[in-house]
């Protein structure tokens, strides 16, 4: 059976684990090797079936582990040509690490095949990926992006399991003390992706049959988990969907693994 799970959830760092079976990954590494340890160690993770780490962009909140865990665990890393480009240039990554650019037209990890699709983001170059498991079924993930565009939609849909940046609220981030420049750009199309754009996208993916949805990148100042929760919610049961019956719903944690998902 495999294991989804966000390990971490937001600016202050982001890590997600996949287990698909016969192996493994992480979707970004941006919190301490001892963090993302700790957090693999307490899902009873097999180390061993770790494969590969897809990055979805260069900020900080998504790579800053990487230089201490690829010490102890030398897996090959897959992203962007810029993406990779940067990491070469501005990141102590250690001498003998694998620098994968991730094919457009897809690519394997370990027995599991990634597809990447680019998002909206003020990154070099940012992903999501969609992820074919050993048994046939598939995830996504987006996060870290200003629009939900076809190519992200297409990227996501059929997927049984998705989890999708909902990053804040709109009267919220209005009532904020974030400067205005800031403010602009969370909210422009290369920022993040608002509660209110997350929940729209989600009853096309579930017609197209995702049955369990995560949220994912939300502020810590300009957002909060019940109102992310409610607006996806809301959005899928107005499209007369039920949850626990058709869909599962949950927001991912911000400093602990969140609830497995088990495909």
């Amino acid at each position: 059976m495999a294991v989804f799970c966000p390990l971490y959830s937001g600016s202050s760092g982001n890590s997600v684990y996949l287990d698909g079976g016969e192996s493994a990954l992480l979707i970004d590494l941006g919190v301490s090797c001892r963090a993302a340890v700790t957090a693999l160690q307490s899902l009873g993770a097999d180390f061993q079936k770790l494969k590969g780490i897809l990055i979805t962009h260069e900020h900080s909140d998504h790579i800053k582990g990487l230089p201490v865990f690829l010490k102890k665990y030398p897996l090959p890393l897959f992203g962007s040509r810029a993406v990779l480009d940067y990491l070469q240039e501005n990141v102590q990554l250690p001498e003998n690490v694998q620098l994968c650019e991730a094919q457009e037209d897809g690519f394997a990890v370990g027995s599991m095949k990634v597809r990447p699709f680019h998002t909206s983001h003020d990154s070099v170059g940012s992903l999501g990926y969609r992820i074919t498991l050993d048994d046939g079924n598939e995830v996504g993930v987006a996060t870290d992006l200003g629009q939900y565009t076809p190519e992200v939609d297409e990227g996501l849909k059929g997927c049984q399991v998705v989890m999708l940046e909902s990053n804040y609220d709109d009267g919220m981030i209005l009532a904020s003390n974030y400067p205005y420049y800031l403010k602009r750009r969370i909210q422009s199309i290369n920022g993040h992706l608002s509660n209110s754009d997350c929940s729209m996208a989600l009853p096309a993916l579930a017609n197209s049959g995702t049955r369990h949805f995560i949220l994912g990148h939300l502020s810590q100042n300009n957002n909060m988990g019940l109102l992310a929760h409610q607006a996806a919610q809301q959005a899928l049961e107005q499209a007369g969907f039920v949850q626990e019956k058709d869909f599962t719903l949950q927001v991912a944690k911000r400093k602990e693994p969140s609830i497995p998902v088990q495909i």
